[in-house]
């Protein structure tokens, strides 16, 4: 765990939340809830991660401690998930992932706690918050700005395949910025590439590929939404049966067989909401914690994939690498 790759950018003060002020006196269970598109939310990695922590920090689920989560069928439907997370009680609310997250959070509740762990947007820039240092209101946590890694992952791609020239990207709505980022960052790296932006659930990634030119077949870059998060296992089995190469936003894409993944890691962004539901409980204000953002970036590589699609990934880029699945 990275719980210190984190940057704090003011120190806040820890004034007394009104609910949470007399945590210690009055309220014997915390009750913490969350709104999730996962098929298993129980059973998700992340919201593992996250329960460890609090179980770390003193937090028995049971005895003095709650992890309400509500599954919600479609990443369209978070409100209507976090009216049923409010309705049950809860003292702090947790928005992760999408932006769809915390506007249903903030439909649902103005004046609950909401630690939001912010994947595919930026809450500064959306109007969520009114700095990240002191955010104000009932918000804050920690954020990732996707836009700024399109060129990284891409140079990363470019470094494992030397004579790579083009490369095709998905995208969708949510992760429209992304894919606008990752046009300037292709440019400037020398890349052509050309775009697909996935509409219709479920995403049809073989007609996707198919609508592009052979010669931008050979490489995909797919960007990061609570869409394709859900389709992970089924990307990476498109990607191994197509012979695609493949590159993505987190290391979740390449546990079920994609190849490259560059990211902070998404359970160490929950770990460290975990930490802010604690120092909330026990008195300080959301308005007064910092929102926080990852500094540590992982390069992730699936050796079985790249074995599969007969690839060989230089030394130089397996000597980079933070893990290697043999």
């Amino acid at each position: 765990m990275r719980r210190r790759d984190f940057i704090t950018l003011l120190a806040g003060t820890a004034a007394g939340w009104p609910l949470a002020g007399r945590a210690q006196q009055t309220m014997k269970i915390l009750r913490v809830g969350l709104a999730s598109a996962q098929p298993t939310p129980r059973n998700a990695p992340f919201h593992l991660a996250f329960a460890n922590r609090m179980a770390e920090l003193g937090y028995q689920e049971g005895k003095n401690f709650t992890f309400d989560l509500v599954q919600v069928m479609d990443p369209q439907a978070y409100e209507a998930g976090y009216h049923e997370v409010v309705e049950r009680g809860v003292d702090i609310v947790v928005a992760g992932g999408p932006e769809l997250a915390l506007k249903g959070a903030l439909a649902a509740t103005t004046t609950l706690p909401i630690v939001m762990v912010a994947i595919d947007y930026d809450p500064l820039a959306r109007g969520y918050v009114k700095s990240l240092a002191r955010p104000s209101g009932n918000v804050t946590g920690v954020f990732l700005q996707q836009v700024e890694l399109a060129e990284k992952r891409l140079q990363v791609l470019k470094d494992g395949f030397s004579d790579m020239q083009t490369a095709t990207v998905f995208w969708d709505r949510i992760s429209a910025d992304q894919w606008h980022a990752t046009q300037g960052a292709g440019a400037r790296l020398g890349l052509r590439l050309t775009g697909v932006e996935l509409r219709e659930q479920p995403y049809d990634y073989e007609r996707a590929l198919y609508q592009v030119p052979p010669d931008f077949r050979q490489n995909i870059v797919v960007m990061s939404s609570p869409f394709f998060f859900l389709d992970r296992a089924r990307l990476a089995d498109f990607a191994l049966r197509n012979r695609v190469a493949s590159m993505f936003a987190f290391r979740e894409w390449v546990d079920p067989g994609g190849l490259l993944s560059y990211g902070p890691s998404i359970t160490g962004m929950y770990e460290r909401a975990a930490e802010y539901v604690d120092r909330i409980a026990k008195g300080a204000k959301p308005a007064d914690l910092p929102i926080e953002q990852p500094t540590k970036f992982e390069l992730v590589i699936n050796m079985k994939a790249a074995k599969a699609l007969g690839l060989t990934i230089p030394p130089s880029l397996l000597a980079r690498a933070d893990e290697v699945i043999e």
